[in-house]
């Protein structure tokens, strides 16, 4: 939760009727709202604020879900033929390793579920509410009933409420009722009664609508599945399951290798029979290598990798709300920043102030300001919301409370009577004031300089002296607006702010710092390969000397939104290429930029917070919403939702991205890597006329290294040192491009030659079928662990790589170790593998040839680290 502050400020709600103004006022501070512990004893009576959800998967029917996989079917038609054959003790072991195996996989499962959940907590809905006497942030799931909410433009309203006040408030409830057209709402009159949704003047607003204008105070009624979304059972948010190109990638190759493994199975069934004629023992041989072949380990390392990865990414302030983000962050090639908030601090302070052609200078600590400046800070003040949240209001209240205090200029006893709201056409809002025993309404505006000239009715000359002041100004990095002035005698308001006779004020310039981290982000983003671009409302002086500020590029000049409102798409797309920084851009205006950078076949990363931005969001490869001060509607839109509005965050979401692609690529290789002499010793055998080396039993017991390895300890393993020196990833590029393909069939048919010879001279040696089977199995683990430790970095060497802590590989590796000694030294366990003693000299032999398996590699990395250095 974070509080936004206390509410000190008188709060009036005005009514129109028949064309007369009718005024209620009220004390904001009597509303006090709920008190913590109220809160939590009705949170714990009433329950949260959320529909039911599809239950948790409880622990049977993840186990469930796991007996009924391919692997676990294959060892079940294994035991049922050594129950046929009476070997009761070679079926209970396989039973022992389908629990195991069990075991891990509910860990895995359990880890990413839980990893999940910590996503949904931090996905929930945010509600502002009003709890003694403060405004805080909190998850909407956390709204309890008679909780005052705060509520403005863009927000999805957290639980059925009744409207204490409103302001110009009108709501999209096209979810509840079907009609598109959103509704007028009103303040309650303390009689009505709550009623179902539909039609203009209800002053009721409801659990998943949408806030389309204005701003209002509600108190919450209903929560959950007591309101109107609850009834009708209709759910906010379908959390469909979205097949991502990964998956799809990765499920092509299952089902290909799949088809190969279930096709030689059978082929080896039918030769073991006609050759041995032994149909029993050629079930068991040819379920073995189905069980060699099954790449069953892909779609879980898919899963694992790309839940634990959100997981992660969300530890960085970054939550993913689409799964289909993790992989599209790696290749991300532009990033679409917002100046204000994201580059800068999003705290603003009054700089500079120029009015009845003078100008003052701010400093930090400002005294009294000269009497010529009162007037144009006063109305800048007026023309703020009563309660401001908008850092540039916030600014002037806090100057104005520091210099204007005992003035005469503050107006805390003036009553807020009518609003005009800004536009797309016109960046400009007023607000029309009553000051007690005066007979005129005085109205109050800011923007834009250009707006404020045109409600003005600037001349040419006019216009031309304005610009030679704001230039300056924005020139400096200041955000100018302009501030005017008018009166209004009568009952019938204008229909538009040009219908007022404003005069001139003056100019106000505010500053916003840069953040710390960005110039560092931004070189960061340069040297990965990624275009920053920046695109800001502001003028293109205050753009060019943000831009200076970060370090960003900017010689290829500034596209202004009218240069761009007159470019063809053509034309825009060639500039786009060159131009790094946009400036007097409209939110509507980025959807079309977004548009020009990914038909230039970029991926595009772009940030937003407003009702605007939506489109541009849900039109970009990676949309980003602001968590702080985004809208609701920003953020259903985004596949990521910064949690801390900075860009450092984002840089640090695409580093983490790449890395999940970099570590998936390797866990990848690594299965591909070691299925193929596990596979090569399950046939090669059978068609040479030896023993065979492997039965289920055997596999089983390589999986219990395999799927925790390719999960969780390349999972955590950390990224390379040249992560973010290298170009994005080719988004249509395959996971496993011929190099990778290349490099781990390489690895696993010199590790399957290996473990042939020492097999074949094991037999040759005269040293018996169970202790050459003893000695090929063990220089396979060797191998095995060896083919983890090399392929958890494609760059840096064993020795290097031990530098980087991985707690789940030490478990990995000593528990393959211990079990290895206990299958080869407790007679129980040997029998059963069939397995026969092994001596010092057989260890020392298996561990050789193991590791030889992966020097080859090593030194390929050795010798790469030497080119690398001498190029550099």
């Amino acid at each position: 939760m974070d509080t936004q502050g206390d509410i000190r400020v008188l709060y009036r709600q005005t009514y129109r009727e028949e064309s007369h103004i009718k005024e209620r006022s009220f004390d904001i501070k009597a509303l006090r709202g709920l008190s913590e512990r109220q809160a939590a004893d009705r949170l714990r009576e009433e329950g949260y604020n959320e529909l039911p959800s599809a239950k948790r998967r409880g622990i049977a029917v993840i186990a469930f879900e796991i007996v009924r996989q391919p692997i676990f079917l294959l060892l079940a038609a294994a035991g049922l033929i050594y129950l046929m054959l009476g070997d009761r003790g070679e079926a209970l072991m396989l039973l022992g390793f389908v629990a195991v195996v069990i075991g891990i996989t509910l860990y895995q499962e359990r880890k990413t579920e839980r990893a999940l959940e910590s996503l949904r907590d931090l996905s929930s809905p945010r509600a502002r509410v009003i709890r003694e006497g403060l405004q805080k942030r909190i998850a909407g799931r956390e709204v309890v009933r008679d909780d005052l909410l705060v509520l403005s433009e863009g927000d999805r309203v957290p639980a059925d409420a009744v409207l204490l006040s409103a302001h110009d408030l009108r709501a999209d409830e096209s979810l509840l009722t079907g009609e598109s057209i959103p509704v007028r709402k009103v303040a309650w009159d303390g009689v009505m009664e709550m009623s179902r949704p539909g039609g203009d003047d209800l002053p009721f607003v409801y659990s998943g609508t949408l806030l389309v204008q204005g701003q209002g105070i509600a108190r919450v009624r209903a929560i959950g599945v007591r309101t109107e979304i609850g009834k009708i059972g209709k759910k906010l948010e379908a959390v469909e399951p979205e097949e991502t190109p990964l998956q799809k990638e990765t499920g092509r190759l299952v089902r290909n290798l799949a088809f190969v493994g279930l096709s030689l199975c059978g082929l080896v069934v039918v030769l073991y029979g006609l050759t041995k004629g032994n149909w029993l023992n050629g079930f068991l041989a040819g379920i073995t290598l189905a069980m060699a072949l099954l790449p069953e380990e892909f779609p879980v390392v898919l899963t694992v990798f790309l839940a634990i990865g959100a997981w992660r990414i969300a530890q960085s302030r970054v939550l993913t709300r689409r799964v289909t983000a993790v992989e599209a962050l790696g290749a991300a090639t532009v990033l679409c920043v917002d100046k204000t908030g994201t580059l800068t601090q999003n705290r603003m302070t009054v700089r500079r102030i120029f009015s009845k052609g003078e100008l003052c200078e701010i400093v930090e600590s400002p005294g009294p300001l000269p009497e010529t400046f009162h007037e144009i800070l006063e109305f800048s003040i007026l023309a703020s919301e009563i309660d401001p949240m908008d850092p540039m209001e916030m600014a002037f209240r806090e100057l104005g409370d520091h210099s204007l205090a005992r003035t005469g200029h503050l107006h805390r006893d003036w009553a807020l009577v009518q609003e005009y709201s800004l536009t797309s056409e016109l960046l400009a809002l007023s607000h029309v004031w009553k000051a007690p025993g005066r007979d005129e309404y005085i109205i109050a505006a800011k923007g834009s300089p250009e707006a404020i000239a045109d409600l003005c009715h600037f001349d040419p000359a006019q216009r031309e002296a304005l610009s030679r002041q704001v230039g300056p100004m924005a020139d400096d990095g200041l955000r100018v607006l302009g501030v005017a002035k008018a009166y209004f005698k009568g009952t019938v308001w204008p229909g538009r702010q040009h219908d007022f006779e404003f005069s001139f004020l003056g100019l106000i310039g505010l500053a916003d710092p840069i953040r710390p981290s960005v110039p560092s982000a931004v070189k960061e983003c340069h040297t990965a390969g990624i275009r920053v671009i920046m695109i800001t409302g502001d003028y293109p002086g205050t753009a060019r000397a943000i831009a200076r500020q970060i370090a960003l590029e900017a010689n290829d000049g500034i596209i202004t939104g009218d240069e761009l409102e007159r470019m063809g798409e053509s034309e825009l797309r060639e500039r786009i290429k060159t131009v790094n920084v946009f400036a007097r851009v409209l939110p509507e205006q980025k959807l079309r930029l977004v548009e020009a950078f990914k038909a230039n076949g970029e991926v595009v990363a772009m940030t937003g917070d407003g009702v605007n931005d939506a489109p541009a969001l849900k039109s970009a490869h990676i949309g980003i919403a602001m968590g702080g001060r985004g809208t609701d509607v920003a953020r259903e839109a985004s596949a990521l939702v910064l949690l801390e509005d900075d860009f450092g965050s984002i840089v640090q979401a695409v580093k983490l991205g790449r890395r999940i692609f970099d570590n998936l690529q390797k866990a990848m290789a690594y299965i591909l890597a070691i299925h193929v002499p596990i596979a090569g010793l399950s046939l090669i055998p059978l068609m040479a006329g030896w023993p065979l080396v492997f039965f289920p039993v055997h596999i089983m017991f390589l999986e219990l290294i395999i799927d925790p390895a390719c999960s969780i300890v390349f999972e955590a393993t950390p990224e390379e040192a040249d992560l973010m020196s290298r170009p994005p990833r080719n988004p249509a590029g395959p996971l496993f491009g011929r190099r990778i393909v290349g490099l781990s069939l390489l690895q696993g048919v010199i590790v399957l030659l290996i473990t042939l010879a020492v097999y074949g001279v094991a037999l040759y040696r005269g040293q018996g079928e169970w202790e050459a089977r003893a000695l090929t199995f063990t220089t396979l683990v060797i191998a095995n662990l060896g083919l983890i430790f090399t392929n958890r970095s494609w760059s840096r060497t064993i020795p290097e790589t031990l530098r980087s802590p991985n707690p789940a590989l030490w478990w990995v590796v000593w528990g393959a170790l211990v079990f290895l000694g206990l299958v080869l030294y407790l007679p129980f366990l040997r029998d059963r593998f069939n397995f026969g003693s092994l001596h010092p000299i057989d260890l020392a032999i298996g561990l050789a040839a193991g590791a030889s398996g992966i020097l080859w590699f090593e030194m390929l990395k050795l010798l790469n680290g030497w080119r690398k250095r001498m190029r550099d």
